[in-house]
């Protein structure tokens, strides 16, 4: 027989801090932490606690007595379930606030290494509206509040498009307004899910497995470009022809309108062939008269203002003379190389995922960049010394990992060849933190700045500049 959960209370409970992945922190009585979603230091609030351990807890907020000055009143009817933007809640300059504090107390506390003064976090001038990549769900058992279901009514719609509830493959919250990002992308979805109904069309079942319509992916420029993917499940070719001509009708804005077939047990799509509907297989960035093409498997920052104002700090953390080699590791689209080149003799950019090295180079010959070459390839397999003696020795190395960081093979390449300078790019401190202090025998931190690429989140972005000792 399962053991049941204690139902306990904390009441009365002030909440002191906001921790690394944006959980407020309380503590009770005989010190023991509480991790509290939904709550703001200052708060003092009534917890439900919702997980034991030996030593924690987490909890949520069911009775406030006080509320704290840090809050914001939250914009979207969504918010508290709808996992977005977790930090509606949260007034901006606080928001900036912990996110430099997460920066500060991850690199302290796990990398455990010699730090300069911390500059301050660049903040977002846009807080609303600044993604330039929504990836919806199209559901066929949309996720319904517990009313809704004790109410058992049957007009309750069933289809859905909105977001996958946190942490829930199979929950999908449907959207009635979504601030992430800019017009018409919204109107894009709404018009996408009022065809869906007036023409009976199938949402896909996520456990069943069938259904026409999987996913509604809307990308953005900062040149007003505008790509709409749609992946289907079904092959059915007339329905597939009626969505994707509704589109392209009703939003003439669009610049590439583009569809796959998805059948497998996954919504990826890296390893799929798109077909192009109407008009191109891509959109274009710019930044500094530099374009960019952006595939719909490319990887391009989500945040495009605040991508240039991203690489404007990790090309003055690198303060090139025009003479050094430079080594851009992960490299993506070659965004940052080509970034970087004019101040540079020569950028090895290098990247795994084949689609956006072929990219990167279309980009090189669409900028007329000469000084760029790319390599596709898992990093840890292409960082060899054997690539090294052949492409020469970097003198700087920029690097931009996913937010696991850097493989350890990676990183003890680096230590062998020792580059004067390292620029280290990422979207987890955490991660960062530790391949910091493997790097630490050889290397010192000469400058650290947090960019708020994501606001209204927790996440942030991190840019750490290093000189060889």
């Amino acid at each position: 027989m399962a053991r049941k959960r204690k139902n306990i209370v904390l009441e009365k409970v002030t909440i002191i801090d906001v921790g690394s992945e944006g959980k407020a922190i309380a503590k009770t009585e005989d010190n023991m932490t509480v991790f509290v979603t939904g709550a703001v230091t200052g708060d003092v609030c009534d917890l439900q606690v919702t997980k034991k351990r030996k030593t924690y807890m987490e909890a949520r907020p069911i009775k406030f007595y006080e509320y704290s000055d840090k809050r914001a009143e939250p914009f979207c009817e969504h918010f508290g379930v709808c996992g977005g933007c977790k930090w509606q809640m949260l007034d901006y300059k606080w928001q900036l606030h912990y996110k430099q504090k997460q920066v500060v107390d991850q690199l302290t506390r796990i990398g455990k290494i010699e730090l300069p003064e911390i500059e301050s976090i660049l903040g977002s001038d846009q807080t609303r509206e600044y993604r330039n990549k929504m990836d919806f769900t199209f559901t066929s058992n949309r996720w319904l509040t517990k009313e809704q279901m004790e109410n058992e009514d049957p007009s309750i719609e069933k289809r859905g498009l909105g977001l996958h509830l946190p942490g829930m493959w199979n929950k999908v919250l449907h959207l009635n307004d979504c601030y992430l990002q800019n017009k018409p992308s919204d109107e894009i979805r709404k018009e996408a899910y009022q065809f869906v109904l007036d023409n009976d069309l199938a949402a896909f079942n996520h456990y069943d497995e069938n259904g026409l319509l999987r996913n509604l992916i809307i990308r953005t420029s900062s040149t007003k470009d505008l790509m709409v993917m749609v992946q289907f499940h079904d092959n059915n070719q007339e329905q597939i022809d009626l969505f994707m001509e509704n589109l392209k009708v009703k939003f003439p804005q669009i610049t590439s309108l583009l569809y796959v077939i998805n059948q497998k047990k996954n919504d990826s799509y890296h390893d799929l062939d798109f077909k192009v509907y109407s008009g191109l297989p891509y959109i274009e960035e710019e930044m500094e008269g530099l374009k960019f093409r952006v595939g719909p498997k490319s990887f391009y920052q989500t945040n495009s203002e605040q991508a240039y104002n991203l690489y404007k700090v990790a090309r003055e953390f690198a303060d090139l003379t025009g003479e050094e080699r430079v080594y851009d590791l992960y490299t993506g689209t070659g965004t940052i190389a080509q970034f970087v080149s004019s101040k540079a003799k020569e950028v090895i950019g290098i990247e795994y995922v084949e689609d956006a090295i072929k990219d990167a180079k279309i980009n090189s010959e669409l900028n007329s960049i000469d000084n760029c070459k790319f390599f596709a390839g898992d990093m840890k397999d292409i960082l060899t010394k054997n690539f090294i003696q052949k492409h020469g020795e970097p003198d700087v190395i920029i690097t931009d990992p996913p937010r696991a960081g850097m493989h350890e093979s990676v990183i003890n390449q680096i230590l062998e060849v020792e580059p004067k300078k390292i620029v280290y790019v990422s979207c987890n401190p955490a991660t960062q933190a530790r391949d910091l202090a493997l790097l630490d025998p050889k290397y010192k931190v000469t400058r650290v700045m947090p960019v708020d690429m994501f606001p209204q989140t927790y996440h942030v972005e991190n840019v750490v500049a290093l000189e060889l000792k």
